[in-house]
């Protein structure tokens, strides 16, 4: 769910994207274990102690081996946090079927990112990095563009509107994970006549949607509907 484009790796092959690079070296004994098996058990601890506690050292003690067994699979913790996110970003599958609301399903994917934030808050903190856009981040750009083919707007506004649902929906989840809620309760306003005469006026009726999708339903047509079309 980057929003930046991946980094082009040069002849080197640590340099390279870590899926690009063989499995592991061609050297040694038997593996015991997959980078795979890796990844599920730094995210088990990621989810559970934070992303400050995931490295090297604690995830090979949580394999039961040695810190030096897993540069066996992997070349640094970066790669380890690049096959993190890429493997979190799985979660965000079955993707629904593409029917006639683009907007709607759109809606629902931004919905479905703020779920994957709220069970995996490290995500916040690593989902931007330009190393991180692995196979299954790539298939959700690809199916949010397929989401909107219908759309008549330059593609650049396609890739705009993507990288701003997930910002929203980060938004969202840093929200939903600070410690109380923002209020104004208790506090002096007489010196701010401007919040005195809002808290004076009606409330009006309650949207029908709640925020998070009307915040959505606006971005994305802001964004695709009120543009320039692309010519042809």
């Amino acid at each position: 769910m980057s929003d930046v484009p991946p980094r082009v790796g040069d002849g080197d092959p640590d340099r390279r994207p870590i899926w690009s690079r063989p499995e592991r070296g061609s050297r040694g004994p038997a593996p015991a274990r997959s980078r795979d098996s890796i990844v599920v058990a730094a995210i088990a601890l990621a989810d559970s102690e934070g992303l400050a506690a995931v490295s090297m050292r604690a995830v090979a003690a949580a394999l039961g081996t040695g810190a030096g067994s897993l540069y066996r699979y992997l070349s640094s913790r970066d790669d380890l946090l690049d096959l993190m996110t890429d493997r979190a970003v799985r979660d965000l599958r079955p993707y629904p079927r593409v029917e006639g609301d683009w907007l709607a399903t759109m809606v629902l994917l931004g919905r479905r990112q703020l779920a994957l934030f709220g069970a995996h808050p490290w995500l916040l903190d690593v989902f931007h990095r330009p190393s991180g856009m692995g196979p299954e981040t790539l298939a959700w750009f690809d199916y949010c563009i397929e989401v909107l083919e219908p759309v008549r707007c330059p593609v650049a506004a396609k890739f705009e509107a993507i990288a701003m649902m997930t910002g929203v929906a980060s938004l969202f989840a840093r929200q939903e994970s600070a410690a109380g809620a923002f209020s104004f309760a208790g506090v002096d306003l007489t010196a701010y006549p401007h919040l005195v005469a809002a808290f004076g006026q009606p409330s009006g009726p309650t949207p029908r949607a709640d925020l998070v999708e009307r915040t959505l339903r606006g971005l994305l047509t802001g964004l695709l509907l009120t543009g320039p079309t692309p010519a042809g």
